[in-house]
Protein backbone atom coordinates (compact mmCIF):
# COMPACT_ATOMS: atom_id res chain seq x y z
CA UNK A 1 0.00 0.00 0.00
CA UNK A 2 2.85 2.38 0.90
CA UNK A 3 4.58 1.78 -2.44
CA UNK A 4 1.31 2.44 -4.29
CA UNK A 5 0.74 5.82 -2.69
CA UNK A 6 4.37 6.97 -2.46
CA UNK A 7 4.48 8.47 -6.01
CA UNK A 8 1.27 10.40 -5.28
CA UNK A 9 2.75 11.75 -2.06
CA UNK A 10 5.89 12.84 -3.92
CA UNK A 11 3.85 14.62 -6.58
CA UNK A 12 1.73 16.40 -3.99
CA UNK A 13 4.80 17.30 -1.94
CA UNK A 14 6.67 18.82 -4.89
CA UNK A 15 3.62 20.83 -5.93
CA UNK A 16 3.09 22.11 -2.38
CA UNK A 17 6.78 23.02 -2.09
CA UNK A 18 6.54 24.90 -5.38
CA UNK A 19 3.92 27.24 -3.91
CA UNK A 20 5.45 27.44 -0.43
CA UNK A 21 8.75 28.64 -1.89
CA UNK A 22 6.93 31.23 -3.97
CA UNK A 23 8.20 29.79 -7.24
CA UNK A 24 4.81 30.37 -8.84
CA UNK A 25 5.74 34.06 -9.05
CA UNK A 26 8.42 33.14 -11.58
CA UNK A 27 6.06 31.13 -13.81
CA UNK A 28 4.51 34.27 -15.29
CA UNK A 29 4.95 36.40 -18.36
CA UNK A 30 6.00 39.30 -16.14
CA UNK A 31 8.92 37.22 -14.86
CA UNK A 32 9.86 36.26 -18.42
CA UNK A 33 9.82 39.92 -19.38
CA UNK A 34 12.09 40.86 -16.47
CA UNK A 35 14.58 38.03 -17.02
CA UNK A 36 14.55 37.54 -20.79
CA UNK A 37 18.05 39.01 -21.25
CA UNK A 38 19.46 36.77 -18.52
CA UNK A 39 17.80 33.70 -20.06
CA UNK A 40 19.29 34.55 -23.46
CA UNK A 41 22.72 34.81 -21.88
CA UNK A 42 22.33 31.41 -20.19
CA UNK A 43 21.30 29.79 -23.47
CA UNK A 44 24.30 31.37 -25.21
CA UNK A 45 26.69 30.04 -22.56
CA UNK A 46 25.17 26.57 -22.34
CA UNK A 47 25.11 26.03 -26.10
CA UNK A 48 23.80 22.58 -27.11
CA UNK A 49 23.07 21.75 -23.46
CA UNK A 50 20.37 24.43 -23.23
CA UNK A 51 17.68 22.59 -25.25
CA UNK A 52 18.34 19.38 -23.30
CA UNK A 53 17.96 21.16 -19.96
CA UNK A 54 14.83 22.85 -21.28
CA UNK A 55 13.28 19.48 -22.19
CA UNK A 56 14.13 18.06 -18.75
CA UNK A 57 12.60 21.11 -17.08
CA UNK A 58 9.47 20.76 -19.21
CA UNK A 59 9.17 17.08 -18.27
CA UNK A 60 9.31 18.05 -14.58
CA UNK A 61 6.72 20.81 -15.02
CA UNK A 62 4.26 18.47 -16.72
CA UNK A 63 4.91 15.46 -14.48
CA UNK A 64 4.37 17.45 -11.28
CA UNK A 65 1.51 19.48 -12.81
CA UNK A 66 3.32 22.74 -12.01
CA UNK A 67 1.59 25.86 -13.36
CA UNK A 68 3.36 27.81 -16.07
CA UNK A 69 3.71 25.43 -19.01
CA UNK A 70 2.19 28.02 -21.33
CA UNK A 71 4.71 30.68 -20.34
CA UNK A 72 7.48 28.11 -20.60
CA UNK A 73 6.37 27.30 -24.15
CA UNK A 74 6.50 30.99 -25.08
CA UNK A 75 9.95 31.24 -23.50
CA UNK A 76 11.09 28.26 -25.54
CA UNK A 77 10.04 29.93 -28.76
CA UNK A 78 11.78 33.13 -27.70
CA UNK A 79 15.02 31.34 -26.78
CA UNK A 80 15.27 28.62 -29.45
CA UNK A 81 13.08 29.68 -32.35
CA UNK A 82 9.84 28.10 -33.54
CA UNK A 83 11.01 24.72 -34.88
CA UNK A 84 13.54 23.73 -32.19
CA UNK A 85 11.28 24.99 -29.40
CA UNK A 86 8.29 23.07 -30.78
CA UNK A 87 10.33 19.88 -30.97
CA UNK A 88 11.55 20.34 -27.39
CA UNK A 89 8.06 21.14 -26.09
CA UNK A 90 6.43 18.17 -27.78
CA UNK A 91 9.15 15.85 -26.48
CA UNK A 92 9.03 17.24 -22.95
CA UNK A 93 5.24 17.43 -22.72
CA UNK A 94 4.75 13.92 -24.11
CA UNK A 95 7.35 12.42 -21.77
CA UNK A 96 6.01 14.30 -18.74
CA UNK A 97 2.40 13.42 -19.51
CA UNK A 98 3.36 9.77 -19.98
CA UNK A 99 5.10 9.68 -16.60
CA UNK A 100 2.08 11.26 -14.91
CA UNK A 101 -0.24 8.81 -16.68
CA UNK A 102 1.82 5.86 -15.47
CA UNK A 103 1.92 7.17 -11.89
CA UNK A 104 -1.82 7.85 -11.84
CA UNK A 105 -2.70 4.49 -13.36
CA UNK A 106 -0.51 2.42 -11.04
CA UNK A 107 -1.22 4.42 -7.88
CA UNK A 108 -4.95 5.03 -7.91
CA UNK A 109 -6.30 4.49 -11.42
CA UNK A 110 -7.37 0.86 -10.95
CA UNK A 111 -8.81 1.29 -7.42
CA UNK A 112 -10.78 4.34 -8.56
CA UNK A 113 -12.28 2.47 -11.50
CA UNK A 114 -13.28 -0.41 -9.24
CA UNK A 115 -15.07 1.91 -6.83
CA UNK A 116 -16.53 4.26 -9.46
CA UNK A 117 -20.20 4.43 -10.28
CA UNK A 118 -21.92 3.66 -13.60
CA UNK A 119 -21.04 7.04 -15.12
CA UNK A 120 -17.32 6.31 -15.16
CA UNK A 121 -17.94 2.83 -16.52
CA UNK A 122 -19.90 4.32 -19.42
CA UNK A 123 -17.10 6.82 -20.09
CA UNK A 124 -14.57 4.02 -19.88
CA UNK A 125 -16.52 2.04 -22.47
CA UNK A 126 -16.59 5.07 -24.78
CA UNK A 127 -12.85 5.62 -24.47
CA UNK A 128 -12.21 1.93 -25.00
CA UNK A 129 -14.16 2.06 -28.27
CA UNK A 130 -12.66 5.22 -29.79
CA UNK A 131 -9.93 6.29 -27.36
CA UNK A 132 -7.57 7.67 -30.01
CA UNK A 133 -10.17 9.97 -31.59
CA UNK A 134 -11.49 11.22 -28.25
CA UNK A 135 -8.02 11.90 -26.89
CA UNK A 136 -6.96 13.70 -30.06
CA UNK A 137 -9.91 16.04 -29.65
CA UNK A 138 -9.00 16.74 -26.02
CA UNK A 139 -5.40 17.45 -27.02
CA UNK A 140 -6.18 19.52 -30.10
CA UNK A 141 -8.62 21.91 -28.43
CA UNK A 142 -7.14 23.35 -25.20
CA UNK A 143 -10.48 23.76 -23.43
CA UNK A 144 -9.40 21.87 -20.31
CA UNK A 145 -6.24 22.18 -18.19
CA UNK A 146 -3.43 20.01 -19.54
CA UNK A 147 -3.01 18.07 -16.29
CA UNK A 148 -6.72 17.14 -16.25
CA UNK A 149 -6.46 15.63 -19.72
CA UNK A 150 -3.32 13.83 -18.55
CA UNK A 151 -5.10 12.15 -15.64
CA UNK A 152 -8.58 11.27 -16.92
CA UNK A 153 -7.43 8.63 -19.45
CA UNK A 154 -5.47 6.88 -16.68
CA UNK A 155 -8.67 6.56 -14.67
CA UNK A 156 -10.64 5.25 -17.65
CA UNK A 157 -8.37 2.42 -18.68
CA UNK A 158 -7.02 3.97 -21.89
CA UNK A 159 -4.09 1.90 -23.25
CA UNK A 160 -0.71 3.52 -22.67
CA UNK A 161 0.29 3.27 -26.34
CA UNK A 162 -2.91 5.01 -27.45
CA UNK A 163 -2.38 7.69 -24.83
CA UNK A 164 1.17 8.43 -25.97
CA UNK A 165 0.25 8.58 -29.66
CA UNK A 166 -2.75 10.85 -29.06
CA UNK A 167 -0.70 13.11 -26.80
CA UNK A 168 2.24 13.37 -29.18
CA UNK A 169 0.13 14.07 -32.28
CA UNK A 170 -2.59 16.11 -30.57
CA UNK A 171 -0.36 18.73 -28.94
CA UNK A 172 1.63 19.54 -32.08
CA UNK A 173 -0.68 22.24 -33.55
CA UNK A 174 -1.10 24.28 -30.34
CA UNK A 175 2.60 23.82 -29.57
CA UNK A 176 3.63 25.36 -32.88
CA UNK A 177 1.25 28.26 -32.26
CA UNK A 178 2.82 29.00 -28.86
CA UNK A 179 6.38 28.50 -30.10
CA UNK A 180 5.86 30.74 -33.12
CA UNK A 181 4.33 33.48 -30.96
CA UNK A 182 7.21 33.13 -28.51
CA UNK A 183 9.72 33.46 -31.35
CA UNK A 184 8.27 36.87 -32.16
CA UNK A 185 8.14 38.21 -28.61
CA UNK A 186 11.42 40.14 -28.65
CA UNK A 187 9.83 43.56 -29.20
CA UNK A 188 7.10 42.90 -26.64
CA UNK A 189 9.59 41.79 -23.97
CA UNK A 190 11.89 44.74 -24.60
CA UNK A 191 9.05 47.29 -24.60
CA UNK A 192 7.52 46.00 -21.37
CA UNK A 193 4.05 45.77 -22.93
CA UNK A 194 1.38 43.57 -21.39
CA UNK A 195 0.79 40.12 -22.77
CA UNK A 196 -1.04 36.94 -21.77
CA UNK A 197 -0.92 33.33 -22.90
CA UNK A 198 -4.68 33.38 -23.39
CA UNK A 199 -4.38 36.10 -26.04
CA UNK A 200 -2.45 33.66 -28.25
CA UNK A 201 -5.53 31.55 -28.91
CA UNK A 202 -7.47 34.03 -31.00
CA UNK A 203 -10.82 33.12 -32.57
CA UNK A 204 -9.01 32.28 -35.82
CA UNK A 205 -6.58 29.94 -34.05
CA UNK A 206 -9.37 28.29 -32.06
CA UNK A 207 -11.41 27.82 -35.23
CA UNK A 208 -8.48 26.04 -36.86
CA UNK A 209 -7.92 23.81 -33.82
CA UNK A 210 -11.62 22.96 -33.61
CA UNK A 211 -11.55 22.07 -37.30
CA UNK A 212 -8.72 19.64 -36.64
CA UNK A 213 -10.67 18.22 -33.70
CA UNK A 214 -13.68 17.61 -35.94
CA UNK A 215 -11.44 15.76 -38.38
CA UNK A 216 -10.14 13.65 -35.50
CA UNK A 217 -13.71 12.63 -34.69
CA UNK A 218 -14.47 11.43 -38.22
CA UNK A 219 -13.14 7.87 -37.66
CA UNK A 220 -15.26 7.47 -34.53
CA UNK A 221 -18.36 8.86 -36.28
CA UNK A 222 -17.81 6.64 -39.31
CA UNK A 223 -17.43 3.59 -37.10
CA UNK A 224 -20.73 4.32 -35.35
CA UNK A 225 -22.57 4.98 -38.62
CA UNK A 226 -21.21 1.80 -40.11
CA UNK A 227 -22.29 -0.18 -37.04
CA UNK A 228 -25.80 1.27 -37.26
CA UNK A 229 -25.99 0.61 -40.98
CA UNK A 230 -24.96 -2.99 -40.47
CA UNK A 231 -27.65 -3.62 -37.87
CA UNK A 232 -30.83 -5.13 -39.33
CA UNK A 233 -34.22 -5.42 -37.70
CA UNK A 234 -35.20 -8.89 -36.59
CA UNK A 235 -36.98 -10.91 -39.24
CA UNK A 236 -35.23 -9.21 -42.19
CA UNK A 237 -32.62 -11.04 -44.28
Amino acid sequence: MLKRWLPVAVLAGVLALFFLLGLDKHATFASLRENHALLQEWVRRLGWKAPILYVLAYIAVVTFSIPGAGVMSLAGGFLFGTVLAALCIVAGATAGASLLFFIAKTSFGDPLRRRAGPWMKRMEAGFAENALSYLLVLRLVPLFPFFIVNLVPAFLGVPFRTYVIATFVGIIPATFVLASVGAGLSSVLESGADFSVGSVFTPQVMTALIGLAVLALIPAAYKKLKARGGARPEGLP
